[in-house]
């Protein structure tokens, strides 16, 4: 018999509604679940991706991620993990540094035998390239007796789904008893060609509209495959405050339901449904601060009419702005010119450099002095216009192709999708591709 637990999208370093409280969580409950591990002495710890909430993560995070390894290690505990979006390198991954340091396993189509059970993996993979993928993977070992696939993304037949399970399981080179997903928040299981596929959920909430309760699958391989949900106790409370107005009631009605709840260092939740009066954010997330909660937010959900004044917006010119602004500073007119140069919109990338060598030596060779500071200039001075003008008059008899300055992105636009949490990850999947910095960011 071989028992694992199955979790994901741990996220950590995600600093939730700006809170440094709410970033620490996210490490907490990774801790819980090892923890946990450690105490009920499982086979190993499966890790379905997302570990960290961004490919770069901060060095407290990547220290704490650390020392929570170690501790896994050295209780004899395997870290078996995939790559999730959020965290993808187009490189060297984090998990790799992690398996240089003897504290995890990549799984890959090579498996890893614990007990009884060949791991294998696939790390998150963009829609635009699943078409050209073959679910290649090496023979199960003589010596196990179930193979199971630890994976991240959005699998069929759950909410959101964008990537074929059944294509999976019937063109792989190997019969799964299990697939352990991650990416979706939301726990689930469900059966595919005989093939249990069961997603663990997140250890901590990533967006409001996670109401479940937070925690992670245990796994036991015996005769069958045994999926069973265990919760974790030490995750920040939610409370979540459902008002639905009738006609007539507003903020005293909302405030009236705050107050029937203890907030003490919880996330507070205000939705706001129903046909009364509008409902001010500030008056609702104070009250809630006053009582002691750690973040207050408020959803209103109701399409509330236009005022009847109009309102008129207007906006300032920018580059009128910053010249002003410049010319404030008490520039010489010289240096004043080369600002121009820099900033002049007519003049191509390729040409500035030579520009403004050419230039400066002009000026100082006509008067060493001139870029000593000038007194201060209204914005409409006619000698610096003149100059600016004489600069431009230079400039445009000069011929050369517009720089090229179109980036190249490999990623892809995904679907919008209905939790914060999914379309953090669509955020995610399509910068994961970007060119990006390797394991030298850490060292």
């Amino acid at each position: 018999m071989t028992r694992v637990i199955h979790t994901g999208d741990t996220h950590i370093g995600y600093q939730q509604y700006n809170s440094p409280e709410r970033r620490r969580d996210f490490l907490t409950a990774f801790r819980e679940v090892v923890d946990d591990a450690i105490s009920n002495d499982v086979d190993a710890v499966v890790h379905a991706g997302d570990l960290f909430h961004d490919r770069r993560p901060g060095l407290v995070d990547l220290q704490g991620t650390v020392s929570i390894l170690r501790d896994l290690a050295d209780a004899d505990v395997p870290f078996l993990a995939v790559v999730g979006n959020h965290e993808g390198k187009r490189d060297a991954q984090w998990l790799d540094l992690f398996a240089d340091l003897g504290l995890a396993t990549r799984l890959e189509a090579v498996p890893k035998l614990v007990g009884d059970v060949a791991f294998y993996g696939l790390d998150f993979v963009p829609r635009s390239r699943r078409d050209a993928l073959t679910y290649e993977f090496d023979p199960i070992p003589s010596d196990a007796d179930r193979a199971v696939l630890v994976s991240h993304g959005l699998f069929e037949p759950f909410a959101h789904a964008d990537w074929d399970t059944e294509r999976l399981l019937s063109e792989s080179t190997v019969a799964f008893d299990a697939v352990l997903l991650g990416d979706n928040h939301a726990a689930d299981t469900a059966q595919v060609r005989e093939t249990w596929v069961t997603y663990c959920g997140s250890t901590e909430r990533a967006s409001a509209s996670e109401r479940d309760p937070r925690g992670y699958n245990l796994l036991t391989f015996d005769e069958e495959v045994t999926i069973t949900r265990r919760g974790l106790t030490n995750t920040r409370e939610f409370v979540f405050i459902d008002v639905d107005l009738e006609a007539g009631e507003g903020i005293d009605r909302v405030q009236e339901r705050i107050r029937q709840h203890d907030l003490a260092d919880a996330v507070v939740i205000v939705t706001v449904d129903g046909e009364g009066k509008p409902v001010t954010p500030a008056a609702v997330e104070e009250l809630a601060i006053d009582r002691g909660a750690l973040v207050a937010r408020l959803n209103d959900r109701r399409e509330l009419p236009d005022e009847e004044e109009d309102v008129s917006v207007s906006f300032a010119d920018p580059d009128a702005a910053v010249r002003k602004r410049v010319r404030e500073l008490g520039l010489s007119n010289a240096a004043l010119e080369i600002d121009e140069t820099v900033r002049d919109g007519d003049v191509a990338d390729t040409n500035v450099r030579e520009l403004v060598e050419r230039r400066v030596r002009e000026l100082l060779e006509d008067d060493e002095t001139a870029f000593e500071s000038a007194p201060d200039r209204e914005p409409d001075d006619p000698d610096v216009t003149t100059v600016a003008d004489q600069l431009h008059a230079d400039t445009t008899s000069q011929t050369a192709e517009p720089a090229d300055r179109s980036d190249s992105d490999e990623g892809e636009q995904s679907e919008a999708v209905t939790t914060e949490a999914t379309a953090s990850d669509v955020a995610a999947e399509e910068s994961s591709t970007d060119e990006d910095a390797s394991l030298g960011d850490f060292a």
